[in-house]
């Protein structure tokens, strides 16, 4: 059989990866990452802090990646049958009735509101609460749904605080998931993913989005939104969008017509790229944040747990979405901050990254020998508090304290807020079987996904791919084709036939998982101290921080 490939297209929180997959063989051909040159552009605001990003940077490096892996593979433009597209979300863009980013407007240049708001910009704190003020009042159904929170990193908070900081943007705007604007710039029409619709701006299948009349209570403004603003057709998971138009074929050196599927959020492409096609199986993606997904037969609104859509993930199931805002981001941190000058020469000598140097560091510690506990609040909390005022904690420190015990605790607090993620789901009646982690960072990590197993005693498989948010969105750009051109009539098919089940699994050990017992309890203990009202020394911190 003559090979055929299809493109997945990741954009991430700092870079975008094309995936090039053969799909018979499941094979990655090649890849390419394109670093955005504006990275994340982030400052301390008193709404909160601010997370932009460059639409410039995302069409440079759609050129150079989906360029790169074509010349890196030698294969042909007429062998690629499809291209997906994940991104990260909500990661929104305000654009023009043509699709023109407001930013790049003379007019708009210099309003930071016109930028694309990254999925961890918390700019829309004070929104978030007006909106789940409202709907608590107003006893709005869709909001159990939502786990009864509103995040501030979902669409309508940062549309709302849109409309506050900058009417005149909001007045000229189209608001858009990026994933969608990128399949709208590739085939020159515009289309909705569900799946954004569904996780971001509580769109309920048969329902629709919020009702014109929440909307108006909401602000007078507002009631028209979804008619002017963000009224398009939507599309499920392995839908075709539309086809490559010329000019965009030409820039990518591609042919004219390549279908491009529905845009996908990234962290529900690895679901796909695991092989998950039936429920019980939890999917932790471990990277900048962490998002933990489930499918399911059951339709029960788990309290605090941030999304529950039908084909979310894969079309005829309910998709369960729960996550934690800050896991790699406060690894960076702590490396980029926090670990002396030796380290970094001692790192240097031997060949290795500070990361893999500080877990050789740890070889042979056992649950409980660093005396630390630690909050992974760094970024604020998103499942199951959805409070972005809240703060990290490092408890338990002293002069002894080596930079590779504070390393370990900020691992371990992380496996602390997905066991709390856990029992959230299991204390609601949504069981779970196994658990699969994917990701860069448990790619090349074991130690920390031996410290998820034996804090959430639970057997742990790691994706079959590194990749896995790309890979994904490869599935879903074979899907996009013609079944009389590759074969396979469902995504649900190509996921059952090209998922990656890697083989290891790793175990709890018997003794650490009773230390970290008694760790955990103390890390709710503090979670409920400092998370629920007991004590809010960290809301008046950070209200002295925005002050300054």
């Amino acid at each position: 059989m003559k090979s055929k490939y299809a493109v997945g297209l990741d954009f991430g929180t700092l870079s975008v990866r094309a995936l090039l997959v053969d799909i018979y063989s499941g094979e990655e051909v090649s890849t390419c990452t394109f670093d955005y040159p504006h990275g994340v552009m982030e400052r301390n605001t008193p709404a909160g802090t601010w997370a932009l990003q460059d639409p410039q940077d995302y069409l440079d490096g759609l050129r150079e990646v989906i360029r790169g892996v074509t010349q890196a593979s030698g294969v042909s433009a007429e062998e690629i049958v499809g291209i997906g597209i994940d991104v990260t979300a909500t990661t929104m863009i305000a654009v023009d009735e043509q699709g023109n980013p407001l930013c790049m407007s003379d007019e708009f240049r210099d309003e930071p509101q016109a930028y694309i708001k990254l999925w961890k910009h918390h700019g829309a704190e004070a929104e978030a609460e007006q909106i789940l003020k409202l709907a608590q009042k107003r006893q709005e159904d869709w909001l159990k749904y939502y786990g009864g929170v509103v995040s501030s990193e979902w669409m309508l908070p940062k549309i709302l605080e849109t409309l506050h900081y900058a009417p005149q943007v909001y007045e000229k705007a189209r608001f858009m998931e990026v994933t969608d604007w990128l399949v709208m710039r590739l085939t020159g029409q515009e289309v909705r993913a569900a799946c954004g619709a569904g996780y971001k701006l509580f769109y309920r299948h048969g329902q629709g989005y919020p009702s014109r009349e929440f909307l108006r209570e909401l602000d007078p403004r507002l009631e028209n939104l979804v008619e002017e603003k963000l009224n398009a057709p939507l599309l499920n998971v392995g839908d075709r969008a539309g086809e490559l138009i010329p000019e965009m074929a030409d820039l990518l050196g591609l042919l004219p017509g390549t279908p491009v599927a529905a845009g996908f959020i990234d962290a529900h492409a690895s679901v796909l790229a695991a092989g998950i096609t039936s429920p019980g199986t939890m999917m932790i993606i471990v990277g900048t944040s962490s998002c933990h997904l489930l499918l399911s037969e059951k339709e029960i609104p788990v309290p605090g747990v941030g999304g529950l859509v039908y084909n979310g993930i894969l079309p005829g199931y309910y998709g369960y979405e729960a996550g934690q805002s800050c896991v790699g981001d406060h690894f960076r941190w702590f490396t980029h901050n926090c670990v002396p000058a030796e380290y970094h020469r001692e790192a240097e000598e031997k060949g290795l990254d500070l990361h893999q140097l500080l877990t050789e560091k740890l070889h042979g510690y056992r649950a409980g020998d660093s005396g630390l506990l630690a909050l992974d609040w760094f970024n604020g909390v998103r499942t199951p508090l959805a409070d972005f005022d809240l703060n990290g904690l490092i408890l338990g420190m002293n002069l002894m304290t080596k930079p590779e015990e504070i390393y370990l605790a900020l691992i371990e607090a992380t496996a602390y807020g997905t066991r709390w993620i856990l029992e959230q789901f299991e204390e609601t009646g949504v069981h779970i079987d196994n658990i699969v982690l994917s990701g860069g960072i448990p790619a090349k990590n074991r130690m920390l996904v031996q410290v998820y197993s034996d804090v959430c005693h639970r057997e742990i498989r790691l994706c079959g791919t590194s990749n896995a948010s790309g890979y994904g969105a490869a599935l879903v750009g074979i899907s996009a084709a013609s079944p009389e051109y590759t074969g396979y009539t469902s995504i649900a098919e190509i996921t059952g036939k090209l998922g990656k089940k890697g083989e290891e699994v790793f175990t709890p050990d018997p003794q650490n998982a009773k230390v970290y017992d008694g760790l955990y309890r103390e890390y709710r203990k503090l979670t409920e101290y400092f998370g629920n009202g007991q004590n809010d020394v960290m809301k008046y911190l950070n209200t002295l921080r925005k002050e300054r």
